[in-house]
């Protein structure tokens, strides 16, 4: 047996007039309204983020030489390896989500080489089961994306004091968002359908899907770590006068 999914929005509902639209969607919580009005699926009570996708989402923009930027990875097989990369403008305290990639079942050669275009410059940050031993080559997994060209950070995400809380990390999320300062490039996605769906279950989070989301909350962990991005070397030479000294 077959099945298909059709999608409505409010606005094919032909019989409301523009105003009466508006007033339907504005009685709707907030959280709620992409799913009730536009028809995206989205997990209402129990949602990590109940926060609207315009609350988040950003039109590209330029991102200023001054702010720092960091990438991070979640590691994945069955389920897929994730990655993003991230700006954060310091003064504003706000994180930009500027890039995201999700893959399953590629080897780090694959991820690597689709990450590396973001820039060979960024440094990674990775969780602790990047400690973990592949079972082919028995390197770590952190090492072997390290041989692939990403500049690995020498230590697993973690916090300044030294912790690991997953629900410290939500919470950090979850206040940046609601606050302004946490904007992801509108046109990812991928990682706003696991935004969407990531939720609790019986108090607890529900453990897929969540590669992505993962991935952001190590980036965010790992926020002290990122670097501006070198200027690039100007080689200089010596020319004329004693002492003198001129690029080339």
């Amino acid at each position: 047996m077959s099945r298909h999914v059709t999608r409505m929005t409010i606005w094919d509902a032909e019989h409301y007039t523009e105003e009466e639209r508006e007033e339907i969607i504005a009685s709707y919580p907030a959280h709620e309204r992409d799913a009730r009005a536009k028809g995206i699926p989205i997990l209402g009570s129990g949602r990590i983020f109940p926060v609207p996708d315009e609350d988040v989402a950003q039109e590209p923009i330029e991102i200023p030489d001054i702010w720092p930027q960091i990438g991070a990875l979640d590691f994945g097989w069955d389920h897929p390896t994730a990655a993003v990369k991230l700006a954060w403008d310091r003064d504003a305290d706000c994180v930009y989500v500027t890039h995201a990639y999700r893959s399953a079942q590629q080897t780090p050669i694959i991820h690597a080489a689709a990450l590396k275009p973001w820039g060979d410059w960024i440094p990674w940050a990775w969780p602790h089961d990047g400690l973990q031993h592949d079972k082919g080559s028995g390197n770590p997994l952190s090492e072997l994306y390290g041989d692939q060209g990403l500049k690995m950070l020498h230590e697993h995400a973690k916090w300044e004091d030294g912790s690991t809380g997953v629900e410290a990390g939500l919470m950090d999320m979850l206040e940046r968002m609601q606050t302004g300062r946490l904007k992801v490039f509108a046109h990812l996605n991928d990682w706003f359908d696991e935004f969407r769906l990531y939720h609790r279950k019986d108090g607890k989070v529900v453990k897929e899907y969540d590669d992505l989301m993962a991935a952001t909350r190590y980036g965010i962990m790992m926020l002290r770590k990122a670097i501006v991005k070198p200027k690039p070397y100007v080689r200089r030479r010596r020319v004329g006068l004693p002492g003198g000294w001129q690029g080339a």
